[in-house]
């Protein structure tokens, strides 16, 4: 099998899947060095430094580049394919030995670049799927994508609300839902709320100096928030990329915001930008009305729930989030969120379609 110095993959990637990767990889084991060259138009919804992103991890051994090439397709016509050939080769000017695809036009690039054409699986026999499919049905495609993909594309359903008041019950029953559904919904992941860890650790340190503190004796100071907001928004990323299409917070950075006026008085800024950085798509409220307060060592505040409740609604509503307030027994809420969630992805994806191919 010949061995090229420098080979050259180029494509969309919008966005990359399996088919792609199989690509780039049957490339990178048969070159000294490759380049891959992620090619996107102005119109696509995807920025094209996202998708260079995302290749750059998934083939950290590669070459990765970026171009934009708002040139339209024509593969008939000899002055649309020296326009595109323009735009490659700017990008990548040093020579090619080889260029891999798996696509019917590889010979014509292949000798625009005056390199080797490998085709690779163009009948899609290896995976069978293509951008178009992904961009069409996520869902039915999920199997087929990276986690920096996946964690893009999952819907992050958040889950909040004031003390006792059943967050952590709804979002776990929440995910148990979606994961008896089969197939890639029973990945469908589960992020508890860090805070929580956060505070049983404060107060086991209390206690470790003085054996009696209770919770009351806890206190929070402003700089703890912004470490808890961050640390919230990780978990959630790591569980997006490993999870399925739906993903289940029990609470995120934005409800941090509200806890913060809870404890210190007052916004923190550092806190709302860490919020404003989030990619959540639904938050669902659990209403305190007809929800008995219990005191779990770690709580101190039901003749706050009313407000609380009241404040996350307000700002949801002033910030233009979308949500849901839940209100009655535990299955009634169930069956509420598991409509909105449905509502969500049942939406969609809204991918702007490609620059058209003209025939």
């Amino acid at each position: 099998m010949t061995r090229y110095e420098h080979g050259l993959v180029l494509g969309k990637f919008y966005p990359p899947h399996a088919g792609h990767h199989h690509l780039v990889r049957t490339a990178a084991d048969r070159c000294e060095r490759l380049t891959v060259l992620v090619c996107a138009s102005s119109v696509e919804s995807v920025p094209l430094a996202e998708r260079v992103a995302w290749m750059r991890e998934v083939h950290p051994g590669a070459h990765v580049v970026g171009a934009v090439d708002d040139i339209p397709v024509d593969l008939a016509d000899p002055d649309v394919w020296a326009a595109h050939m323009a735009v490659f080769r700017a990008a990548v000017p040093e020579p090619v030995d080889a260029v891999f695809t798996s696509e019917t036009y590889g010979a014509e690039l292949g000798r625009r670049f005056g390199a080797e054409a490998v085709c690779v699986d163009v009948d899609r026999t290896v995976f069978p799927v293509s951008g178009t499919a992904v961009r069409k049905d996520p869902v039915g495609c999920w199997d087929f994508l990276e986690p920096p993909v996946r964690a893009a594309l999952a819907r992050r359903v958040v889950v909040l609300g004031a003390e006792s008041t059943g967050t952590t019950t709804l979002s776990w029953a929440l995910a148990e839902h979606y994961r008896r559904r089969g197939g890639v919904w029973t990945q469908t992941r589960y992020v508890g709320e860090y805070g929580r860890e956060f505070s049983e650790a404060k107060l086991a340190r209390l206690r470790a100096e003085r054996p009696g503190a209770g919770w009351d004796e806890v206190a929070f100071a402003s700089e703890e928030f912004p470490h808890i907001a961050r640390r919230q928004a990780e978990l959630e990323e790591e569980a997006a990329r490993a999870g399925s299409p739906v993903l289940f917070c029990d609470t995120d950075a934005f409800a941090t915001t509200v806890w913060h006026e809870r404890y210190l008085g007052g916004a923190h800024d550092e806190v709302a930008r860490i919020a404003a950085r989030g990619r959540q798509h639904l938050w669902l409220l659990t209403d305190h009305e007809g929800v008995p307060f219990e005191d779990d060592g770690l709580r101190d505040g039901e003749h706050l729930r009313p407000w609380m409740t009241g404040r996350f609604e307000q700002e949801l509503a002033r910030t233009g989030r979308r949500f849901v307030k839940l209100t009655g027994p535990h299955e009634q809420r169930l069956a509420a969120a598991v409509a909105a969630v449905d509502a969500l992805v049942d939406e969609g994806w809204d991918f702007a379609d490609p620059l058209p191919e003209r025939r």
